[in-house]
């Protein structure tokens, strides 16, 4: 029997080889947009709202890291509030995960693997409630590190049960680790996918040929990812990876999870930076994109994943616990 020459693995390969150009866009056009994660609440989200004005960079999404668990319902709606407000996708994580719950696997050597999946179906279920408090203070964005609750949270979207613009966004640290994985995220319910910081680009390629959705990846990652830092090769990874959410991460800082008022002048801090190193990377893609015709999505809009004001969220208890 003859194997055909065009399998998917037969594309992936090429795709590595030759690293061709992504034919993709976001729905408005953009072939990139900006991202600002750590983002812990509605100080720093201001600070970032502010500074990003000031520096003239394009702010499209920011993402928090502690947890919607740990986010007062006023902190939520005043995050929401201003993401309305500017036209900024509020991406909020979900908790509790692995390393947070009052079990010992993911703390042993060999149970890292866990990563910040959810241990139990008790704890499913507390996710799944967070993310339903969220939705009904306005977030339409959630951060996942879990194949279940993003199989849980699209069905529910389905349904109806959740808001049909909700985001699902799935975490650097959910570990996928090839193309082929990632389109089965993505099947399962993620609309956009964070692959991991130090991928190549011929590697990169393969994940856009296999995976329709937005790609996610941090330009400089923080240090407990690796702290890469690729500006130089920003024109390279908008050309192969669009449509892409350029993160800009920082290395050499604190590490700001679980945040909190006793951590907040470093969210600050730290946030301002984040938008100083995109301003960075914004400066590299512009002495390329005038001949290359690349363009970031348009700002200040309303769009999916951005807050709501209003709620279309019914009651509904999730799993059994």
């Amino acid at each position: 029997m003859t194997v055909p020459a065009t399998t998917a693995l037969d594309a992936l390969v090429r795709a590595v080889r030759d690293v061709p150009d992504s034919t993709l866009r976001f729905d408005d056009g953009g072939h990139y947009r900006v991202e600002i994660p750590s983002v812990e609440g509605p100080a720093a989200f201001d600070a970032v709202v502010d500074e990003a004005a000031r520096l003239d960079v394009p702010l499209h999404r920011v993402s928090q890291g502690s947890g919607i668990m740990l986010l007062r319902d006023a902190d939520i709606t005043a995050m929401a509030a201003t993401g309305a407000a500017h036209g900024i996708e509020v991406c909020l994580f979900v908790g509790p995960r692995a390393p947070w719950e009052a079990v010992a696997a993911p703390l042993t050597p060999d149970g890292k693997f866990f990563g910040w999946r959810h241990m139990s179906v008790a704890a499913l279920g507390h996710a799944y409630d967070d993310v339903v408090r969220a939705c009904e203070l306005g977030i339409r964005s959630v951060l996942v590190a879990d194949e279940g609750l993003i199989t849980l949270l699209a069905d529910r979207r389905a349904t109806g049960t959740l808001p049909n613009d909700l985001v699902i966004k799935a975490s650097a640290v959910l570990g996928i680790a090839n193309p082929l994985g990632a389109a089965m995220i993505h099947r399962a319910g993620a609309d956009t996918i964070n692959v991991s910081s130090d991928i190549p680009l011929g590697e990169l390629a393969a994940f856009r040929t296999a995976l329709p959705a937005p790609i996610d990846l941090y330009i400089e990652s923080p240090d407990n990812l690796g702290g890469f830092m690729r500006y130089h090769e920003l024109p390279e990874l908008v050309r192969v990876a669009a449509p892409i959410h350029l993160k800009y991460g920082l290395r050499n800082a604190p590490n700001i999870y679980p945040s909190g008022a006793h951590l907040e002048a470093a969210a600050i801090a730290t946030g301002r930076e984040r938008v100083r190193r995109a301003a960075i990377g914004m400066e590299v893609l512009s002495r390329h994109s005038p001949s290359a015709g690349w363009n970031a999505s348009p700002t200040g809009r309303a769009r999916r994943g951005t807050p709501s004001p209003a709620s279309t969220v019914r009651a509904d208890p999730g799993p059994a616990t």
